[in-house]
């Protein structure tokens, strides 16, 4: 189980805290320092609003509807990778709101 996880971001230590509080196993992944995963990009990619829209480039000529277009503004800049994330079993959730990454814990 790995939690895509920025240290500085409040949904994130709240995510980092529901798995820590459960005594759930898990990888602290700090993706902004190590980049996104290559085994989990075809998971990642799946995801609904996988990229922080906020954080693109205004005029950004990437289509978000296009999986090849998303996996390579992940691989240039993980800072994009919406967060927290977390990953387990071939699956993945994204912790908006942080709770929403419980859902992923019954297959534990």
């Amino acid at each position: 189980m790995r939690l895509y996880h920025n240290p500085r971001c409040s949904k994130s230590r709240e995510a980092f805290a529901l798995l820590t509080d459960r005594g759930v196993e898990f990888e602290d992944y700090r993706y902004l320092e190590l980049g996104v995963a290559s085994e989990d990009l075809e998971v990642l990619l799946e995801l609904k609003n996988i990229i922080r829209i906020g954080d693109l480039d205004k005029g950004s000529k990437y289509d978000l509807d296009n999986k090849s277009d998303l996996q390579s503004l992940l691989e240039i800049n993980s800072k994009l990778l919406q967060r927290p994330i977390l990953v387990h079993n071939g699956k993945a959730v994204i912790g908006r709101p942080p709770t929403d990454i419980l859902t992923l814990l019954h297959e534990v």
